[in-house]
């Protein structure tokens, strides 16, 4: 069972990849999904940014299994995580990663890192988040924070794919939350590093974080909001791959 946050126990039946029927949604119907059950709201660390953020985990989830029809995954793409505030929180404070280049943020989730990327001055970012309320989410989110034209959303599966990614910076936010992801996530970050790629992660010290494998580059402490994690201040981190592969 992915070592997620309190609020989120992931029943037996999902598998981590369900994305809901291609007929179940739209892009249109998510959008209006998402400002539905969300508020716009600053984000704690990371005040600079606004977000469509919700109140109650699960009952979002049951509402989102309501609208599909279906199971899906949790909606990661309403809250704002303790490592995606610490890699946003350090863009924005270390601007220079990010100005002017070309940059993916990789299981965006909300849009969070994409969105701080663009304030921070990147010239393109790449949203990407395999779940389709997520894309929405990202795409409303970039309007809210007037970045619309420098971010961009994207649906794929990139884990999948064998080459690294042609982007100049690639940021990634509480992306070690099971064994599974933690080791594709991994294998994709040290690819990128290993292209030449500047690669961060956040992380809050989840169980699969691979310790080992990661250098820290900066630590926050960052306040939590509602039932999101088991404290109202997290201490994340942000790291990068120790040797590239």
């Amino acid at each position: 069972m992915p070592d997620l946050p309190r609020g989120f126990l992931l029943p037996t039946r999902f598998t981590g990849t369900a994305l809901g029927s291609p007929h179940a949604w739209s892009p249109v119907s998510a959008s209006e999904f998402v400002l539905a059950h969300t508020r716009l709201a600053p984000v704690p660390f990371v005040p600079e940014v606004r977000l469509h953020l919700a109140q109650d985990a699960i009952d979002l989830w049951e509402h989102t299994e309501s609208h599909t029809g279906e199971s899906q995954p949790p909606p990661f793409w309403a809250f704002a995580w303790a490592g995606g505030q610490a890699v946003a929180r350090h863009i924005l404070d270390f601007p220079d990663i990010v100005r002017g280049k070309t940059v993916l943020d990789l299981a965006s989730g909300s849009g969070l890192v994409a969105v701080a990327a663009a304030l921070a001055g990147a010239r393109h970012v790449i949203a990407n988040d395999i779940d389709p309320y997520a894309v929405a989410a990202i795409t409303l989110n970039a309007q809210a924070n007037a970045v619309p034209g420098t971010v961009t959303s994207n649906g794929e599966d990139l884990l999948a794919g064998p080459a690294s990614p042609d982007v100049d910076v690639l940021l990634a936010g509480d992306v070690f939350y099971s064994k599974e992801m933690s080791g594709r996530m991994l294998a994709f970050l040290e690819r990128a590093a290993a292209s030449g790629t500047v690669v961060l992660a956040g992380d809050p010290g989840r169980a699969y974080l691979p310790h080992d494998r990661l250098t820290v580059v900066a630590g926050y402490d960052v306040p939590m909001v509602g039932a999101l994690e088991n404290a109202d201040t997290k201490r994340a981190t942000v790291l990068r791959p120790s040797s590239p592969v």
